[in-house]
């Protein structure tokens, strides 16, 4: 059996949600390097290579797999499954970030492969009207589901991150074995 890293009482079950753009595979690919544990974006249990999406039952069984797994590192931020990966997690991590922070970082990874898509965005293309409209509503829409959440499951470990210096302060203190400092 693989051993892993359980700083700070993170648990073994992760998840790591935020705004569009706002690093969440970024942040989860780090942690996945001070943990050790096993990283699964729900962006590859739900798009196919063509750009299409498998269907809903795919992805929910999908999904259902991944979250009875003992140990996972879950990035992604799909308001329908949200509640389904915060009651399987141990810890969850929130990157609460400003709109114009996100935008920006959707607008950085224009054309470089991602781990979390299995297909490489255009990069002379502007992402499409959906996604912007997704991250400009997402302090209205969004970000208060995920409040919501996070006091009907209190119990959990959160971190909330309000910027990214927070974000590389936190993956600088578990890499150096420390884990933050309270």
């Amino acid at each position: 059996m693989e051993e892993y890293s359980n700083r700070d009482g993170l648990g073994t079950r992760i998840l790591v949600i935020g705004c569009p753009g706002s690093g969440k595979s970024t942040f989860a690919r780090e942690l996945k390097r001070s943990t050790g544990l096993p990283r699964i974006h729900l962006d590859q249990l739900l798009w196919k290579p063509d750009g299409t999406t498998v269907s809903k039952e795919v992805f929910l069984q999908r999904l259902r797999v991944a979250t009875d797994q003992p140990h996972w590192i879950i990035d992604g931020n799909y308001a329908s499954t949200l509640e389904i990966r915060i009651h399987a997690c141990d810890s969850v991590f929130f990157l609460d970030y400003p709109t114009e922070l996100c935008l920006a970082g959707v607008m950085a990874r224009r054309g470089q492969a991602r781990s979390d898509l299995p297909w490489v965005e255009k990069g002379d293309e502007t992402p499409d009207k959906e996604l912007l409209d997704r991250i400009r509503n997402f302090p209205l829409a969004g970000r208060p589901q995920i409040l919501s959440l996070m006091e009907q499951y209190s119990e959990k470990h959160w971190v909330v991150f309000l910027n990214r210096q927070e974000a590389e302060a936190f993956l600088l203190e578990q890499r150096q074995g420390r884990g933050p400092e309270e």
